[in-house]
């Protein structure tokens, strides 16, 4: 399928707004963001090992997470039966974010059906994905993109963009059909809102990123060693509170598996740094 043309109205449960953002408020993001120190987290741990036929490996990105982090070796959270010790207390949205969020929750309740919304419903969890290069023996590898997958998370979803453009696609599913397995594809551009809810996009279709352009040779985000950013993602959705629980009250094993990542963290974050020494 070719991506939706240029002020084709996109079916229910989709919206798309560019820009979202004006230059000052990107201005202001891309300069915390470069204040971040994103982690290169591996997907498994001591208390969670590679399953038969896997391995340990790295993840594709860089990642950073407010609200509450999602650590790869906890195995995300997943709904209805993956919801114990998923999702860590972290920190807070910076003001300036969060009045941007505001916005989202706010558009998201006027164009979609109250069915769309559980309980309670807040985007307070926000998962900031770097795409772009990863050195590898010694050469540049591009590593900008996304497989199929559905975020568990109930209700819409709200995502920004920054940086080069990326080719967003929702699939049937895991398979290799080729065309006839896309369901929608469209172009997310620098500065852009996409927001997606309702049964069809988050339970029926998966959706990935197919490839991330790379025109601007510009560079985003912060100093990575051995990574380059073109795009920065911001998906925020939401965890019910109940499922968040602080690093504190974390089993000693899971402790023990992302206590490197958090001392990590605690290196440059002020938040992480007073969870190490509580």
């Amino acid at each position: 399928m070719k991506p939706l043309p240029k002020g084709q109205e996109l079916p229910p449960g989709l919206y798309y707004q560019f820009p979202f953002v004006d230059r000052q408020e990107r201005a202001s993001i891309l300069a915390w963001i470069e204040t971040l120190t994103p982690l290169w987290e591996m997907r498994f741990s001591e208390h969670n090992p590679p399953p038969e036929n896997d391995e340990q490996r790295p993840l594709l990105r860089p990642v950073y997470w407010l609200g509450n982090w999602q650590f790869a070796c906890l195995d995300y959270y997943h709904p209805p039966k993956g919801t114990l010790n998923r999702c860590v207390e972290a920190e807070a949205y910076p003001e300036f974010l969060q009045k941007l969020v505001d916005r989202i929750e706010f558009i998201a309740r006027k164009r979609f059906p109250k069915s769309f919304f559980p309980e309670g419903w807040k985007l307070n969890t926000c998962l900031i994905n770097f795409y772009g290069n990863k050195m590898e023996d010694g050469k540049w590898v591009d590593r900008a993109r996304v497989g199929e997958h559905k975020d568990f998370e109930p209700g819409p979803v709200g995502s920004m963009s920054f940086g080069d453009r990326a080719f967003f696609q929702f699939v049937n599913g895991k398979s290799t059909l080729g065309e006839e397995n896309i369901v929608l594809s469209q172009w997310l551009e620098d500065s852009s809102l996409q927001i997606f809810g309702g049964d069809k996009w988050k339970s029926k279709t998966f959706h990935r990123v197919q490839r991330v352009e790379d025109k601007k040779g510009t560079l985003l985000g912060p100093k990575i060693t051995g990574f380059e950013s073109r795009r920065i993602n911001f998906t925020f959705r939401f965890v019910p509170p109940k499922h968040i629980v602080p690093f504190q009250k974390l089993p000693p094993h899971l402790k023990s598996d992302i206590r490197p990542y958090v001392e990590t963290l605690g290196l440059h974050s002020p938040y992480w740094a007073r969870i190490l020494k509580s």
